[in-house]
């Protein structure tokens, strides 16, 4: 076994450095929750808030309404698609053995994207509500169409590098084509949909979040039952058979819960950008290791931090000027990617 790409779980540094990454991240998730629930543009003072959150007091209605219609909402939000957008990167990394790929990067978020702009065009013509349900949906069957793509394209280039150019042009392609849709749509309701296009999570409210919660958490928590056959499958394709991994359902699991998390992200933030490349290697540095069973809910707890830092810099930075989220992530994001793809042309990965 390569205890260098796993790393030794009986050690007592390994253990030590296992406890103590998850404390920090355990830590600065508490961290980031609190400073988005109790900073804005709108000023609260710190007393208030904690009496309106913890004690029930809505003697202020208009501090009320800020904390629990819109705050907490948010950052709830950012939290758990946050973490899945993470997972979902590290799912299509597994499955692609390519450490720059993601579901923006292989053009997975735009395809949901296209779908769900699509729906919503053509529901609010009709001049209907869009349900959570049909929204997610839709970003599922785009994000699966635009996997097949790639899943094709990926038998007839062995490079991977090639790849996910191709991934890059398939995503320019469908954003064109949803730019296209959203410009010449003549209700000022869709053309408001520019905004979501560009990846918020402005506006989202508690049904949302328990929407959110209930198709994130359970792919969240079957992506982490995978963990030990991910293990070997990491150390190869004969190494897993030889284990009585099915390899060819294994894949299918990866493909289809890295598209559930990846549409329940898109479908409701619009399509968020790098999270999916940068957090994973951001949580392998931490914690020294590549083991799926540290990876898996690492990289839940680096993608929530990291979303909930970047909102929070998106809505606050030019307040009362509001950033798209993905602004913020692809500032933060982007030059881990730059360094990863430096690393590689060294031969350091």
């Amino acid at each position: 076994m390569n205890l260098k790409l796993w790393g030794n779980p009986r050690s007592d540094a390994g253990n030590a450095r296992l406890i103590t990454g998850f404390a920090v991240l355990g830590t600065l998730l508490l961290l980031t929750l609190t400073m988005n629930v109790f900073t804005g543009s709108a000023a609260i003072p710190f007393d208030k808030a904690l009496r309106i959150v913890f004690a029930g007091d809505r003697s202020q209605q208009t501090y009320s309404d800020i904390l629990l219609r819109i705050r907490i909402p948010r950052a709830l939000a950012a939290l758990i698609l946050g973490g899945a957008l993470a997972l979902s990167g590290y799912l299509l990394q597994t499955f692609f053995r390519n450490p720059i790929a993601g579901p923006f990067v292989l053009g997975v978020s735009s395809g949901a994207k296209l779908t769900v702009a699509l729906i919503m065009i053509l529901v609010i013509g009709q001049r209907h509500a869009v349900g959570s349900g049909v929204m997610i949906l839709a970003a599922f069957i785009g994000s699966m169409m635009t996997l097949g793509v790639i899943l094709i394209v990926s038998r007839r280039i062995k490079r991977m590098s090639l790849l996910v150019v191709c991934g890059v042009m398939i995503g320019y392609i469908c954003s064109a084509v949803t730019d296209f849709a959203v410009t010449f749509a003549d209700n000022s309701d869709i053309v408001n949909l520019h905004n979501w296009s560009m990846g918020t999570f402005s506006g989202t409210t508690g049904g949302n979040v328990l929407v959110i919660s209930c198709v994130a958490i359970p792919a969240c928590f079957c992506t982490f039952l995978l963990a030990k056959p991910i293990s070997a499958y990491q150390l190869g394709d004969g190494y897993a058979q030889s284990l009585g991994v099915n390899v060819r359902r294994l894949r299918l699991y990866l493909i289809l819960l890295s598209g559930l998390l990846s549409a329940c992200v898109t479908a409701f933030a619009g399509p968020v950008s790098f999270v999916g490349i940068a957090v994973p290697h951001i949580i392998r540095v931490i914690f020294r290791s590549s083991r799926p069973v540290v990876m898996i809910p690492a990289c839940f707890l680096g993608g929530s931090i990291f979303c909930m830092l970047c909102d929070m810099a998106a809505r606050t930075a030019f307040a009362p000027t509001e950033m798209s989220i993905s602004t913020v992530t692809a500032i933060c994001g982007a030059p881990v990617v730059i360094a990863v793809m430096m690393k590689r042309r060294k031969g350091e990965l």
